[in-house]
């Protein structure tokens, strides 16, 4: 078998189990939206939607955290440095960050509900699920750490098989105590916060194997190393909490579009979109080791063999998903709508079509991030992400929304996209010349 064989037949291999542990991820969010939308309704999904960019903010920490430890775990180990204290530094630094979260989800759930735009019958769906998973914060970041780290230390069928144990745990809990036992959204907070529980457990089985390389050595948390780590993070951060700074911005504006209903709708297509970004976040978080291992070791050609890959793969799938969702838009709503409202169907299948466009160019932007990451152009991944994550898509929202109304929020997503993309080909450019090592 040749090297170039080698390599395709490895990224496969990761990006595969990759796709289908994110996908495990995304799944108990939209297990959590099908459940909620046959207990609690349109309410229930407007609660749940004005609430994701909470979620979004912690798992955003949790991927800083776990993408800039595991990265600089990964690139420090093969140059000889000493690497070993990274993986304490993430946990101990995800126990810190978690307690402002557990603080305002015993004093302020409710509160929170209705910064975010709840209105009081929303605030009383919406702030047992909120008050719940802000108490399992810790969780959420320590799960999320705990997965890089194994999955960067050559083992991603335990990463992809602990995902999907929670995962499958998450949903079947989701039914048993939403229904059997009556308890409502409270009943699907504790399904989802229990869940990455169940990931650790599985993924802690790593360090029983003989090819375990990982290591606990504590060292006392210091806001340098906690920079170090956040310099190659940040993409991950922004990339997390991209999803939650479109959620939160649309939702404002389509409240004062559509009212109640139509955050309903968005709540229908922004969990779907979930599982969408999960997939690409598969390909970018699949191919990452490759990409800092071959960096490491100065193998130029083969860190532009898994990018191309990654990008011909991503766009693949891209295009492959907006014809699904051109086609089968109609009854994907009709999951989620159980009361068969039909200004929601309405409106979530013109979203579900319009706002899938976009996919085309965040396949690209997501790998493309996923390469600048590994191989530590922190400057240029900080700088797409922002663009994608924070000021395209807000920019874009507020522009096209005063325009052309609920047609222009849709596609508000696409044109954000289509501007990244632009700037991601830039950088790619730019850093395969300048970044990429050569051998002495």
């Amino acid at each position: 078998m040749n090297k170039h064989s080698t390599v395709r037949k490895q990224f496969f291999r990761y990006v595969s189990q990759n796709i289908l542990g994110m996908i495990g991820v995304s799944a108990y969010i939209l297990a959590d939206t099908f459940f909620i939308a046959q207990a609690q309704g349109a309410d229930g999904i407007a609660a749940l939607n004005l609430v994701l960019p909470v979620y979004s903010l912690i798992f955003a920490l949790g991927a800083m955290l776990a993408t800039g430890a595991a990265t600089r775990f990964a690139l420090e180990r093969h140059e000889g440095k000493h690497a070993d204290g990274y993986l304490a530094e993430a946990l101990t630094w995800a126990g810190i960050l978690s307690v402002p979260f557990i603080l305002l989800g015993i004093f302020s759930a409710e509160g929170i509900v209705r910064l975010l735009g709840g209105e009081p019958d929303i605030v009383t769906v919406g702030a047992p699920y909120t008050r719940i998973f802000l108490l399992f914060t810790p969780f959420f970041m320590c799960n999320y750490i705990l997965r890089s780290f194994v999955l960067n230390d050559g083992d991603p069928s335990l990463a992809m098989t602990a995902t999907m144990a929670s995962s499958l745990f998450n949903i079947v809990m989701d039914w048993v105590l939403m229904f059997p036992l009556g308890m409502g959204m409270a009943g699907a907070a504790l399904a989802t916060a229990a869940s990455p529980i169940v990931g650790m457990g599985i993924n802690a089985l790593h360090f029983r194997k003989k090819t375990n390389t990982l290591c606990f050595r504590w060292h006392k948390p210091t806001f340098k190393l906690l920079a170090h780590v956040s310099a190659v993070g940040v993409s991950g951060f922004i990339g997390e909490i991209a999803g939650g700074m479109t959620t939160m911005v649309l939702n404002f504006l389509i409240l004062g579009l559509s009212g109640s209903i139509g955050v309903a709708a968005y709540g229908v297509v922004a969990n779907v979109a979930i599982v969408a970004t999960a997939i690409f976040s598969g390909i970018s978080q699949g191919s990452q080791p490759l990409l800092s291992d071959a960096y490491s070791r100065g193998e130029t050609g083969q860190v532009r063999q898994v990018l191309m890959m990654s990008i011909l793969t991503a766009l693949t799938l891209s295009v492959l998903m907006i014809v699904c969702f051109e086609v089968f838009a109609e009854p994907l709503v009709a999951v989620f709508n159980s009361e068969h409202d039909p200004v929601m169907a309405d409106l979530a299948c013109q979203g579900m079509r319009l706002y899938f466009l976009g996919y085309l160019f965040a396949g690209f932007n997501i790998a493309g991030t996923g390469y600048l990451s590994a191989v530590g152009a922190a400057k240029w991944a900080m700088i797409t992400s922002i663009l994608r994550g924070v000021a395209a898509i807000v920019l874009c929202a507020l522009v096209m929304a005063a325009l052309f109304g609920m047609t222009g929020v849709w596609l508000a997503f696409c044109a954000a996209e289509t501007i990244t993309a632009g700037v991601m080909a830039v950088a790619m450019k730019k850093t395969a010349i300048v970044t990429i090592p050569r051998k002495n």
